[in-house]
């Protein structure tokens, strides 16, 4: 399931954001490449652990975890520190699955990669190419939002990201170990639970009707969670 998440960070914050990363110390992105990976990575990345990669990182982390859809799509155990990338002057990442399991660098946490996200730090007008491109059961969906918005889909998916001919995309990029594993169970409560938000506008707090499904969401998250 792709979900797209609008408004993760506010047209002010991207801004802030790309004043601090227009100067930043870009490296190579094979420094982190596996062995099959360095054949399809063309790109740039802020070094893992860098000060100004953990200080942007933490402020997407926090904005994260006051946002409901993102909440309830993902439904986070735990979260990768966020990364970030710059693709340009035909920067490319060609199809890959991401690892399945990550460790922290400089922790003894590792995280189980169930969601990969891209926020998106450049306008879609900055720069030609540079789609997400994800395969899924129903084809290929391509993804290329907005400054500030970002993108959830399955780590187990076979993903690219097509060349950038023109200006530079710029992002964060990050995975999301769930409570629940399984995808099909995690769309299921995502499905449900937006369903339920949206009665709560047109009926009372205490209407039956809503207090079932309410229970029946819990006791199906009480069933497939695990913290």
């Amino acid at each position: 399931m792709l979900i797209p998440i609008a408004g993760v960070l506010s047209k002010d914050e991207v801004r802030q954001f790309r004043a601090q990363l227009a100067t930043a110390p870009w490296e190579d992105g094979l420094k982190t490449a596996g062995t099959l990976a360095r054949a399809v990575k063309r790109n740039q990345q802020l070094a893992d652990g860098s000060p100004l990669a953990v200080e942007l990182g933490n402020q997407i982390l926090r904005k994260l975890g006051n946002h409901p859809l993102f909440i309830s799509a993902a439904l986070p155990s735990r979260i990768y520190p966020p990364k970030f990338n710059r693709y340009a002057d035909g920067g490319t990442y060609g199809a890959h699955v991401d690892s399945a399991v990550m460790q922290v660098p400089g922790t003894s946490i590792s995280v189980r990669s169930d969601l990969s996200a891209t926020l998106f730090l450049a306008e879609p007008e900055e720069y030609e190419g540079g789609e997400l491109e994800i395969e899924g059961p129903f084809g290929i969906q391509a993804a290329k939002l907005a400054a500030g918005d970002m993108v959830l889909y399955p780590s187990s998916s076979l993903h690219r990201v097509t060349p950038v001919t023109q200006g530079a995309r710029i992002a964060s990029f990050m995975w999301i170990q769930s409570m629940v594993q399984d995808d099909g169970a995690r769309t299921l409560l995502f499905d449900l639970d937006q369903s339920i938000q949206g009665m709560t506008s047109s009926v009372a707090a205490d209407d039956p009707r809503l207090l079932k499904l309410t229970g029946v969401y819990h006791n199906l998250l009480r069933r497939w969670a695990t913290p």
